[in-house]
């Protein structure tokens, strides 16, 4: 039997090496980035620029998964989500200010080194986006004593895409009252309250923005760009000027060359990047160099490429004759499938493909069944055939719950704070051990004697919702205890 497990500790793939294996079910695929990631980073001796480890997925909820599971399973590891526009390509409408406050962090810990996971999807890895140099002129720090003048630092405000309001409530804003100033910097997940003695810097403070008191001090601030292309009247008169020299007819029918013209970026904006920066750059200029970077993709993400090329094309060919909303070719906005395979050619590549039968298997029947006289008796059968048995809950209040339940029907269990913990300790044949989690979806590990499964897998009724474009999982397990309670007549039956 194939063990992806063993196969990628004892042969890792070196630079411009892939080593493909199949998908494993669940979220072992998590589980094996992790410790390639963990084991990358402890061999690396001398620091380096650009990221640890770029994972590429299928899907953008794989991505938001698997950057989830991978600080569970390895949570000493620094990973970052780098988060898709959540619009169609050449819609007239910007992304959501939060996702861009997550993206241009994201890009902003990759390119200096800070982060050894950066997770996303594969139509997120085509865009092209601001090159390296932009975040880096483009970035400021504020610290106690340092001499801040008013107009230049509106200046810096203004190019960096802030907002000027009378109250701060969302990142990318900002707002000046005499010697004070309230600053939500892009990726910080409170505001900033900056206190001035003539020019310097008296207190720096994170303030509540629904309260607008102050929490708590802080020694520095770092100012990220507000959005992801500069926004000054020079880099307004050079959009307008590279419009011109890309699209017939007349600009003035664009409302987005007319509102340049008064130093406004309008909605939509981002789909005319190539028209902002003389070159734009690739998420693989925020890598190492070829020869140190390490890529993992999960997923046939050839498949997922190549299908949103063709929609990409679609949409252009549908968009590209409206005089008044001209559109780029994709080849101006997104790396071809050509050019994304290319980049990732020199690098060490470990590929989790289609799924096959392997050294992973399903979680085997644990459902609790209602109807049964004793119902956790697919729990007791998988309990005998495993050396260790893990049972996730996503809070402190379900894990108490489940734990309840378990020890109503005398099965024995031990609540763990740690995989770490859980893995190390011995137990007892017959003992669960509970452990909060983000985990999507369990697996068995025959050869380990391992299985890992989730709440949803032991209590079967769950509800799937969608929120926000972010997969949720819901289960009401208080109700399917009592349910199981009510059916219960006398004590639990023990095999």
């Amino acid at each position: 039997m194939h063990d992806p497990f063993a196969a990628h500790q004892r042969h890792p793939p070196s630079a411009g090496q892939t080593l493909g294996l199949p998908r494993p079910i669940g979220s072992a695929d998590a589980w094996i980035i992790a410790d390639w990631a963990a084991r990358r980073r402890a061999e690396i001796s001398a620091p380096q620029s650009g990221v640890g480890l770029a994972v590429i997925c299928e899907s953008a909820l794989d991505a938001q998964r698997i950057a989830e599971e991978i600080g569970f399973f390895q949570p000493g590891l620094q990973t970052r989500l780098l988060p898709d526009w959540e619009t169609l390509p050449y819609e007239a409408f910007s992304p959501h200010q939060d996702l861009v406050s997550e993206r241009l962090l994201a890009l902003y810990e990759a390119m200096s080194g800070h982060l050894d996971v950066l997770v996303m999807s594969a139509t997120t890895a085509l865009q092209r986006i601001a090159p390296p140099s932009f975040l880096a002129a483009q970035t400021f720090f504020f610290r106690k004593g340092q001499r801040i003048s008013a107009d230049m630092l509106r200046q810096q405000l203004a190019t960096a895409g802030y907002s000027p309001v009378t109250q701060v409530v969302s990142p990318g804003e900002y707002a000046m009252r005499g010697g004070i100033i309230d600053l939500f910097p892009t990726g910080a997940s409170l505001p900033y309250r900056i206190e001035l003695i003539d020019d310097e810097v008296d207190t720096l403070r994170v303030f509540d923005p629904d309260t607008q008191r102050t929490v708590h001090p802080v020694r520095d601030i770092r100012l990220l760009p507000g959005r992801e292309f500069p926004s000054n009247e020079q880099s307004a008169q050079e959009f307008r000027s590279r419009w011109r020299e890309v699209f017939e007819g007349d600009p003035s029918r664009c409302s987005l060359y007319r509102d340049a013209a008064k130093g406004i970026f309008g909605a939509g904006i981002e789909y005319y990047l190539p028209l902002l920066f003389s070159e734009t750059a690739s998420i693989f200029d925020y890598l190492p160099t070829p020869d140190r970077a390490a890529v993992a993709t999960v997923g046939a993400i050839d498949q997922a490429i190549d299908e949103f090329h063709r929609d990409t094309q679609s949409r252009y060919g549908f968009l590209r004759s409206d005089p008044e909303r001209p559109v780029l070719p994709p080849a101006a906005l997104y790396l071809s499938s050509a050019e994304f395979f290319a980049r990732l050619a020199p690098m060490a590549r470990l590929s989790l493909g289609e799924r096959a039968a392997g050294a992973t298997a399903d979680v085997p029947a644990i459902a609790a069944d209602r109807k049964a006289e004793d119902p956790l008796h697919g729990l007791r059968r998988a309990l005998g055939d495993q050396r260790r048995t893990l049972i996730t809950a996503e809070s402190a209040g379900r894990r108490e719950t489940l734990a309840q339940y378990l020890q109503e029907y005398r099965v024995g269990y031990r609540s763990c704070e740690s995989l770490a913990m859980a893995l190390e300790e011995d137990r007892p044949a017959d003992e669960v051990q509970l452990l909060i989690a983000p985990l999507h979806a369990g697996f068995a590990l025959p050869q380990q004697g391992l299985l890992m499964a989730t709440e949803g897998e032991l209590f079967a009724q769950m509800a799937r919702r969608q929120r926000h474009g972010r997969q949720t999982t819901q289960t009401d397990i208080d109700a399917i205890v009592r349910d199981l309670s009510e059916l219960k007549i006398g004590d639990p039956v023990v095999h």
